[in-house]
């Protein structure tokens, strides 16, 4: 039914259940799995000021390793639950991007047939405040998606 699942993480509690929940369908399908973890772009909106610039230009640098290093425990952590699973796993990082669209994007480019990813269920004014990365990778793909909560 499904070679090929992409599984997203943020390295959350949650997310670690969907990686778990993942992981366990992979293995019962006998499918290959790729797992992501996204780092957003960096908020230089957040700086203001005459030196801004230049105060960024630091930042920016200590939160491109911050998420490499981020990722790669997440990633690290994905990878030795598949190969204790006996699921064949590969592992990407993708910086600066929205989380949504490198999913959408990266599910196409590798050729992912389902989609597992966590969700907070959050409704109302917080999902609105918020945001919601599932709810926009659920609106614009065109192959299944699982959520898990």
């Amino acid at each position: 039914m499904y070679t090929h699942l992409l599984i997203a993480t943020d390295g959350s509690e949650l997310a670690d259940k969907g990686v778990a929940h993942g992981v366990a369908l992979a293995g019962r399908l006998g499918a290959a799995v790729t797992f992501v973890n996204i780092t957003e772009p960096f908020p230089i909106f957040a700086w203001g000021g005459a030196m801004a610039g230049y105060a960024a230009g630091d930042e920016f640098a200590a939160y491109q390793e911050g998420g490499r290093q981020y990722a790669k425990e997440v990633l690290d952590k994905c990878k030795a639950s598949a190969d204790l699973a006996g699921v064949r796993a590969k592992v990407l990082h993708i910086e600066n991007r929205k989380p949504a669209e490198a999913i959408l994007e990266l599910s196409q480019a590798q050729g992912c047939d389902l989609i597992v990813m966590a969700s907070h269920g959050r409704r109302g004014l917080g999902r609105l405040l918020l945001g919601s990365q599932t709810a926009e990778v659920l609106s614009f793909t065109e192959i299944p998606v699982l959520v898990v909560r």
